[in-house]
């Protein structure tokens, strides 16, 4: 694997993808202090509630919680600190328009390294409804179901 490829997920917001539409995805830097990194690394950081938000022209995202480094000592960091996501200008301005549309929403799904920076994958993504939520499960059952009879049969 070429060094220019090498990425390694962090963490994974699974039910993103369950509670949303995903439409679009985009890659963004993340303004981290050193003990949030050192923490994130460990794997210790949650995206269940979180969401970002465009404000005057910088991307934020809110209610990423990340836990306190265990070998932090004063200068560890607040836990559900507002951060910063780095994206460029044509970026920002499309999730801006995005983002006042109705229904629209941006939900990051993951956080991974690449090539040693901390990177986020944020979704532009619209709620689903729960007959959409059922029809998913459904879907997921069928397949199941499909790939364990085909299994079986070939084993005979």
């Amino acid at each position: 694997m070429s060094k220019s490829q090498r990425t390694k997920t962090v963490i994974k917001n699974r039910k993103a993808r369950f509670e949303y539409h995903i439409k679009e995805t985009y890659e963004a830097g993340i303004a981290l202090v050193g003990t949030e990194v050192k923490s994130l690394r460990n794997g210790r950081g949650n995206l269940q509630d979180a969401y970002a938000v465009v404000k005057s022209g910088e991307v934020w995202v809110n209610n990423f919680h990340i836990s306190p480094y265990e070998q932090g000592n004063q200068f560890n960091h607040e836990p559900k600190r507002p951060k910063k996501l780095l994206l460029n200008r044509r970026e920002i301005n499309r999730l801006t328009g995005l983002q006042k549309e109705k229904g629209f929403t941006l939900i990051p799904t993951q956080v991974y390294l690449k090539n040693g920076l901390m990177k986020m994958e944020l979704a532009v993504a619209v709620g689903k409804k729960l007959h959409d939520k059922r029809q998913d499960i459904a879907a997921r059952d069928a397949q199941r179901d499909m790939e364990r009879a085909f299994k079986e049969k070939s084993f005979k």
